[in-house]
């Protein structure tokens, strides 16, 4: 990659796409829109895939490798095949690569950029992974203690891992210092963002709540993610249930996983709705806008970005007191309480709903709208962030090739 470049090739690798949905999907998509209107560069998606493809489409191409799926998951898929990742690098010689996981693919971006040394590779902390996939499993199975020594070994993985790229951005200040303590120099902090003119109150539709079952007076829970025991669905459905039947309350669960089938054969009856994953973002900020109350029980977001999309909708949350849930719900926007308590949980939702009259959502509107937007997010990470690591690989006349032009896309070919 020598010479002059017309425009710059971004590109993003990653193990945590799934059609249905999930923060890594909304922050890429978000990511590739961002740069077709800002910027002259090329964007490229290597992903996961039921089949091999190529789609392109302009200045963005998508490349979908076969690979089969996570044993006991619907939606992800495993990428082994560092081989058609390499050839992927060859056809579209990306300039920027950045990884969003710390499995296989990672490694194989290293062994692309010791063959093409001017590649600079980014790497973003979107999962926990050892306390979400490492410490959850090994628990039950080797008992805690020990599950916790591992962790600390992924933990120490990962910033070896990491420290081997041109820059390593995490999505809070806990994240941040955490590795900072394990050795990395100055990790920079991502703050993500939501788009506040699709989610708003504005989209509150009373005849979607009669649709569902709810009275004007009635409150409606709504949850979105996946329906399984990693975001700790079936806390939610607990909680709820020991609500004061006198409310008439209902909950929404949106999203799909390997729970959902369960959780609906038991709450048949109910006043509990299971409409899958919800593919159009339209009617996700309808449903957000029609509810009263978001709840989740994940203990290890790293950094929620369904939350301040249903904060963004004028949304009260209550949620669990651990990972990114600390810094995105202070004590003005909703209640927190201890982990895996479906006891705390109810109190805590009954609390906010007593407590509605207080403004709790409009302040949680107004924090969205003030403190999260895509923009900011990508302006920081490709005016920042990409150009720093960009110069320490292929200096100055590289890194000043990322600059926003006055009419991206008439520069597209």
């Amino acid at each position: 990659m020598s010479g002059h470049q017309a425009a710059l090739t971004l590109c993003d690798l990653t193990q945590s796409y799934a059609a249905q949905g999930g923060g890594v999907k909304t922050y890429l998509l978000e990511k590739r829109r961002f740069i077709l209107d800002r910027t002259s560069a090329n964007h490229c998606l290597i992903v996961p895939g039921e089949r091999d493809r190529i789609i392109r489409d302009g200045r963005a191409t998508t490349i979908e490798i076969a690979s089969p799926q996570v044993p006991g998951s619907p939606n992800y898929r495993l990428l082994l095949r560092s081989k058609a990742v390499l050839e992927a690098f060859r056809q579209t010689r990306p300039h920027v690569i950045e990884c969003q996981d710390a499995y296989n693919l990672p490694w194989t971006a290293l062994y692309y950029r010791r063959r093409h040394p001017a590649t600079a590779l980014v790497a973003g902390y979107h999962t926990d992974f050892p306390s979400v996939y490492v410490e959850r499993y090994l628990a039950p199975r080797a008992g805690a203690f020990a599950a916790r020594q591992v962790r600390r070994l992924a933990y120490r993985y990962a910033a070896n891992l990491y420290g081997r790229f041109d820059a390593f951005y995490t999505l809070t200040q806990m994240a941040a210092e955490h590795f900072g303590a394990l050795g990395l120099e100055q990790p920079q902090i991502l703050t993500l963002g939501a788009d506040t003119s699709l989610f708003n109150k504005a989209r509150r539709s009373e005849a979607l709540r009669a649709k569902l079952g709810v009275a004007p007076t009635a409150p409606l829970l709504v949850y979105a993610g996946r329906v399984d025991y990693e975001k700790k669905a079936r806390l939610v459905v607990e909680a709820f249930r020991k609500l004061p039947p006198s409310w008439n309350a209902a909950l929404l669960m949106l999203g799909d996983g390997k729970d959902r089938i369960a959780l609906m054969q038991e709450c048949a009856g109910e006043n509990v709705h299971f409409p899958g994953f919800v593919d159009d973002r339209e009617t996700l900020a309808a449903y957000f806008a029609s509810s009263d109350i978001y709840v989740s029980g994940m203990e290890n977001e790293t950094f929620g970005i369904s939350v301040i999309e249903a904060q963004a909708a004028g949304l009260p949350v209550v949620g669990v007191k651990a990972g990114a849930m600390i810094d995105r719900v202070p004590p003005a926007l909703g209640r927190l309480g201890p982990c895996g308590d479906a006891d705390a949980m109810s109190a805590n939702i009954a609390a906010v709903w007593m407590d509605r009259l207080s403004g709790m959502g409009k302040r949680a509107r107004t924090h969205a709208r003030e403190n999260f937007s895509w923009p900011k997010t990508f302006e920081k990470l490709l005016f920042e962030i990409y150009p720093q690591a960009l110069k320490k690989r292929a200096g100055e006349e590289l890194s000043g090739l990322l600059e926003q032009p006055q009419n991206p896309r008439a520069q597209a070919s």
